[in-house]
Parts: structure tokens; C-alpha cells; sequence
């Protein structure tokens, strides 16, 4: 059964999710989206409005965690990664594609181990141009089939072998118009009367997303580059496999 997506109960659960998935983020730049995806479709939501949601939470997370450490954006990586963001949105603006929740969680199961098995000389570093621009294409591109990219953005950023900061501050600006990417398409392909309170609800969960993020900073200033570096991969790969049981125990259902 669908849940309302602007009743209070419902928004209050998903802003203590968003609160809870943004401390994680802000503290290792990937993972919390992850989680909370797989929280947003456990509400019962319509996909359109899943998606919708998570990238209103997503942009305002990733806004605040590029702010707060924005002295270590790079422009010029940000600058291809729109470039290459561009092409996969006009794509998926001709197919008008919309995942249903089993794809979705299947997806984002799968994701972390096939980031985490790509060898070094196939994967595309961030810090080049050309590595940028795929970076951009090919995760705009799964954001809006699977509705997260952190692990593929984790394996084009992290093995680049930038400070962390570089990492967490990059990501997050290229996160953000990535999820602009979502929010517009999904907007635009949400069943009429959906969800309601939009506004409302919007910037509930902004200021959730906004605390959250803002909470994480003094635990990511006491973490070494490579507690850093484990810490992500397990959490990753831990929500990954937790996503990808409950997608096929999701689709032996249908």
C-alpha cells in the first residue's frame, strides 16, 4: 500500500531518516544516500516521489557539506562532471524511464561490489577531464535508474588518491546537481496528486539534511585519510548487501 507522501507522520519518519543518512554522508561522503533509499522505498512511496524526496534531501545535504568545506572544491572537475550529467539527462528525458522499487533496491545492492571490483586501469580517475566528464554521464545516468551513485562516484574519486577533504568537498558539489538532475526529472514524471504539502515538506526535510551534515564535521576532522578509506568501503558494502537481499526477496514476491 502507498503511503501519503505529505502526511506528517510520514515526513517526520523520513526526516529523522534524512537527519541520520546525512550525518553518515557528511562524515564519509558517500553511504548515507544509499541507506536512505532503501528507508524511503520501505514507507510504501510511489517511486517518482522516492527519488523526488531523496534528491530534495540529497542536493540540501551535499550543498551544505560543499559549503562547509568548499576552500577544497575543484572547479574544473565539478565543471565536466555537469558536461557529462547533461548528456545522460537528455537520454533519460527521451525515455522517460521510471524503475519500480525491486529494480531500484536490486540495483543499489549491486552497485557497491561492482564499483569495488572495477580494477584501477578501467576505472576513469576524477581528477582528469575526460575521467570527470564519464564520471558525470555514467552516474547522472545511474542516479536516475537506481536513484544513488555513491560508489561509483567513490570509485572514480577515492582511487584517484586525493586528500579526503578534496573528496568529500568534490563529490558533494557534483553530488548536488546530480540530484537537481533527479529532482527535475522525477518532479516532472510524478503521478498527479502524489503527494501534497510539497513546500512544506520540502523544507522540513532540507533543515533535517542541513543538521545532520552540519553534526558530522568534527568526527570527519578527527579521521585519518585511511580510517577514512575502510570505514567507507564497509559501510558501503554492508547497506549494499542489505539492499540487494531485500530487492530479491522484493521481486520473489511479484
Amino acid at each position: 500500500m502507498l503511503a501519503d507522501a505529505g502526511s506528517g507522520v510520514v515526513v517526520a519518519i523520513v526526516c529523522a531518516a534524512v537527519f541520520g543518512t546525512s550525518f553518515i554522508s557528511g562524515v564519509f561522503g558517500m553511504a548515507g544516500g544509499l541507506i536512505l533509499i532503501g528507508a524511503l522505498i520501505a514507507f510504501g512511496l510511489p517511486m517518482p516521489v522516492v527519488m523526488t524526496y531523496h534528491g530534495i534531501a540529497q542536493a540540501a545535504s551535499n550543498v551544505w557539506r560543499a559549503l562547509l568545506w568548499w576552500r577544497w572544491v575543484d572547479p574544473r572537475i565539478l565543471a565536466w562532471f555537469i558536461a557529462g550529467g547533461l548528456v545522460a539527462f537528455a537520454v533519460f528525458s527521451v525515455l522517460r524511464f521510471v524503475p519500480d522499487r525491486a529494480v531500484v533496491l536490486i540495483a543499489i545492492g549491486i552497485l557497491p561490489f561492482a564499483a569495488l571490483a572495477l580494477p584501477d586501469r578501467l576505472v576513469p580517475k576524477a581528477d582528469r577531464p575526460t575521467g570527470a566528464a564519464i564520471c558525470g554521464m555514467t552516474s547522472v545516468g545511474t542516479q536516475l535508474f537506481a536513484g544513488v551513485s555513491g560508489p561509483l562516484l567513490d570509485a572514480f574519486f577515492v582511487r584517484s588518491g586525493a586528500d579526503r577533504r578534496l573528496v568529500v568537498a568534490t563529490k558533494a558539489a557534483c553530488q548536488f546537481f546530480g540530484n537537481l538532475f533527479k529532482i527535475v526529472y522525477f518532479t516532472a514524471l510524478s503521478p498527479p496528486g502524489s503527494w501534497s504539502a510539497e513546500t512544506a515538506s520540502a523544507i522540513a526535510i532540507v533543515v533535517a539534511s542541513f543538521l545532520g551534515t552540519a553534526a558530522s564535521r568534527s568526527l570527519l576532522e578527527r579521521l585519518t585519510d585511511a580510517h577514512f578509506r575502510v570505514w567507507t568501503r564497509a559501510i558501503v558494502l554492508v547497506a549494499g548487501a542489505v539492499s540487494l537481499a531485500a530487492g530479491l526477496l522484493d521481486l520473489a514476491d511479484l
